[in-house]
C-alpha cells in the first residue's frame, strides 16, 4: 500500500481533490458556482443553518441512524462480525436525505425558486422531492425511461410529493442521461434554478458540498461502534457509484490508519465494454459532467456505456475524492458482479430480515465474500446505505423464480 496522507484540508480553494475536480464548465456557469460555494462557506457554520439541519435530522430523517450487529449473518458465514450503519432507515429510506437537506436549505437561503436534479435509482430523487416539499420550493427531476420501468415505485413517490418527474428517451435512457438532460434545463435559469447534484460528483463545491453533508454517517458510525465494540472497526464496506454514501462513511476514518476501507463497485454481467460500471477498476483520468476523475472513455475521451443491476450505480465516472484516494493507495476498491449482489440482496433478507437496496447489496456482497477469510475477532462496518422497497417489483418479476418467489 502507498503512503497514506492526510486529507483534512481537501478540496483545495479550486475543487481539486489532488489532480481531480476542478471545474470544467462554460463560462457563464462560473459566478453561479462561484456564488453558490460563497453561500455554503458562509451558511455551514452558523449557528442557525446548523441547528436548523440538526433539528431536521433529529425529528424529520430519525437520526442517528443505529449501528446493528448481524449476528445471523455473522454466525452464518463464521470469521469476522459483521455490522451494518442502518442508513436505510432514514426518512425516504437511504442516505441521499442528508445531503438533499442541506441543499434544499442552502437554495432557500440564496432566493432560489426551484430545484433541478437527476436521479438514477430514484432515491436522490425521492429525498430531494421530500426536501423540497419541506422547505417550500419547487422541484423537478429529471430521470432515464429504463430507471423509471425498474424503479417504479419511487417515482411514484415523487409525483405525490408534488415533484415533475421529467422521463429521459435517449441514449441509454439511464443515469448518465438524466445528468445531461437535467443539466439542459439547469443552464436554460441558472439564476432562478439550482442544481441539487445526487452525489460527490459535478463542478466545485458539489463533491465538497455533498461530502460535508453526508459524514454525519461516519461521525456517527465512529461514536456507536465505540460504544458497542469499545474499538474502532478493522475494516468498511461501502457501494460506489457516484460515491456519497461511501465517502459519507469513510470521511470520519481516513485518518485512522489501522481501519481498512473497501469500495465495491458494479462488475454488472461482465468486464466487457457496456455491460459493467467499475469506473475506478477499469477507469482511465478524464473529464465528464464538469469535473475530472477516473472514467470509463473511448479513445475519443467520450464516456462509454455503462451498466449494472443498481440503477444507483450505472455512472461512467466517480466522486474525485475517492479517485484521490484510489492513486494514494488510501481505500482499495473492489467489484461485485449482478449474481453477487442478487444472492447478497437475498441472503441479508432472509438471515436479518433486512431487504437491502440493490445499490447496498454490493457493499453486502462483498462483506460476505471477505468475512469467512478473517478472524473472528476482526470486525467489518458495512454502510447498508438504502433499503430495497424500490427494487422489490423489479427483482421478483426478472429473479422471483430463482429464488424460490412464486
Amino acid at each position: 500500500m502507498q503512503v497514506r496522507k492526510r486529507i483534512e484540508n481537501q478540496p483545495d480553494n479550486k475543487g481539486y481533490f489532488g489532480e481531480y475536480g476542478g471545474r470544467y464548465v462554460p463560462e457563464i456557469l462560473i459566478e453561479i458556482l462561484d456564488e453558490i460555494t460563497t453561500a455554503y462557506l458562509n451558511l455551514k457554520d452558523q449557528k442557525g443553518f446548523k441547528e436548523e439541519l440538526s433539528y431536521l435530522y433529529r425529528h424529520y430523517v430519525g437520526r442517528p441512524s443505529p449501528v446493528f450487529y448481524a449476528q445471523n449473518l455473522s454466525a452464518r458465514l463464521g470469521g469476522a462480525k459483521i455490522y451494518l450503519k442502518r442508513e436505510d432507515l432514514n426518512h425516504t429510506g437511504a442516505h441521499k436525505i442528508n445531503h438533499c437537506l442541506g441543499e434544499a436549505l442552502i437554495a432557500k437561503k440564496m432566493g432560489k425558486k426551484k430545484i433541478i436534479a437527476e436521479t438514477g435509482a430514484g432515491q436522490h430523487g425521492v429525498a430531494l422531492a421530500t426536501a423540497a416539499a419541506i422547505v417550500g420550493l419547487e422541484c423537478e427531476i429529471y430521470m432515464g425511461e429504463v430507471d423509471m420501468a425498474k424503479e417504479a415505485p419511487n417515482v411514484t413517490r415523487m409525483r405525490i410529493l408534488g415533484t415533475n418527474v421529467v422521463p429521459v428517451g435517449f441514449g441509454l435512457k439511464t443515469l448518465k442521461e438524466a445528468v445531461d438532460a437535467a443539466f439542459e434545463a439547469y443552464m436554460k435559469d441558472p439564476v432562478d434554478q439550482f442544481y441539487a447534484i445526487g452525489s460527490v460528483v459535478g463542478p466545485h463545491p458539489f463533491p465538497m458540498m455533498v461530502r460535508d453533508f453526508q459524514q454525519v454517517v461516519g461521525e456517527e458510525a465512529m461514536v456507536q461502534f465505540m460504544e458497542l465494540t469499545g474499538r474502532l472497526p478493522d475494516n468498511l464496506v461501502a457501494c460506489v457509484g457516484g460515491g456519497s454514501n461511501a465517502i459519507g462513511l469513510f470521511s470520519a476514518f481516513l485518518d485512522e490508519d489501522r481501519v481498512e476501507m473497501y469500495g465495491v463497485e458494479p462488475a454488472g454481467l461482465s468486464f466487457k465494454k457496456g455491460e459493467h460500471a467499475a469506473t475506478l477498476t477499469l477507469g482511465s483520468p478524464g473529464m465528464i459532467h464538469g469535473f475530472k476523475c477516473y472514467l470509463l472513455q473511448d479513445d475519443q475521451g467520450r464516456p462509454l456505456p455503462v451498466y449494472s443491476i443498481a440503477s444507483g450505480l450505472d455512472y461512467p465516472g466517480v466522486g474525485p475524492q475517492h479517485s484521490y484516494l484510489k492513486d494514494i493507495g488510501r481505500v482499495q476498491y473492489k467489484t461485485i458482479n449482478d449474481k453477487e449482489a442478487l444472492d447478497a440482496f437475498f441472503t441479508l433478507s432472509r438471515e436479518e430480515g433486512i431487504i437491502p437496496a440493490l445499490e447496498s447489496a454490493h457493499a453486502v456482497a462483498y462483506a460476505i465474500k471477505m468475512a469467512p477469510d478473517l478472524d473472528q475477532d476482526k470486525t467489518i462496518l458495512v454502510n447498508l446505505s438504502g433499503r430495497g422497497d424500490k427494487d422489490i417489483e423489479y427483482v421478483v418479476e426478472k429473479y422471483g423464480k430463482k429464488y424460490g418467489i412464486a
